[in-house]
């Protein structure tokens, strides 16, 4: 996976954006003004949000994944990208990811989302 992988299969989940909040290196994916993954441009990485027990279960399966940078160590991985994990196993990551923070928001946000697929 690179970059324009990575940014093309985030954008295709419904209703994700993009922006720049931390600067030109840090590309970060919303869904309803909240992170669902972020990448580190230079080397490229992104961090990803799982729930604890699974976390902990894929930085002992895969070397290339490590606690979250900058990110609660509990909830979040960071995923080096250097071609060990195929890229279908990183886009379920991302979608788990995505469905991880889908199920936190507001009932009527969850609504409109599954409306919009």
């Amino acid at each position: 996976m690179n970059i324009e992988d990575y940014r093309t299969f985030c954008l295709s989940l419904p209703a994700a954006t993009e922006s720049f909040p931390f600067g030109d290196d840090t590309l970060v994916m919303k869904v309803k003004d909240k992170i669902f993954t972020l990448a580190s441009l230079t080397p490229f990485s992104f961090n990803v949000k799982c729930n604890p027990e699974h976390a902990q279960e894929l930085r002992e399966q895969y070397t290339d994944v490590l606690p979250g940078y900058h990110m609660s160590k509990v909830h979040w991985n960071t995923v080096l990208i250097s071609g060990t994990i195929p890229d279908k196993q990183l886009e379920g990551w991302i979608k788990d990811s995505y469905d991880l923070i889908i199920s936190k928001l507001p009932k009527k946000d969850q609504l409109e989302l599954q409306s919009s697929i």
